[in-house]
């Protein structure tokens, strides 16, 4: 199985749910985010297909989040591809579907 991890390696989560990955000896890419983000098309696209809102896939605690926690979707997602740390992470992708991984065991429902 081939599965696609957006990662943050200084990230417990993130770390905890590539292990998970590994484990389930999924090929895994792995995509450190903040180093290659996402475009904005991509995250509507990682969002939709794992039945979330940019909201619900917005990183809260972050400074630059509270700007827009109450924006539309389309501002969001302009923060976030203007600003990859707004996202939350871990996102993982598989031919099943997409799952954020907090927690980490969410992404077994794709494997």
């Amino acid at each position: 199985m081939k599965a696609t991890i957006w990662h943050n390696p200084r990230c417990s989560k993130s770390r905890e749910t590539l292990a998970i990955l590994h484990d389930a000896g999924a090929d895994v890419t792995v995509v450190e985010y903040l180093k290659t983000p996402p475009s904005r098309d991509e995250l509507a696209r990682l969002y939709a297909r794992a039945g979330m809102t940019p909201r619900d896939g917005l990183r809260i605690g972050e400074d630059g989040a509270r700007a827009v926690k109450d924006a539309s979707d389309d501002a969001i997602l302009d923060a976030m591809a203007a600003d990859p740390i707004l996202i939350e992470r871990p996102l993982v992708e598989t031919d099943k579907g997409v799952r954020l991984g907090r927690p980490p065991e969410n992404i077994r429902e794709i494997l």
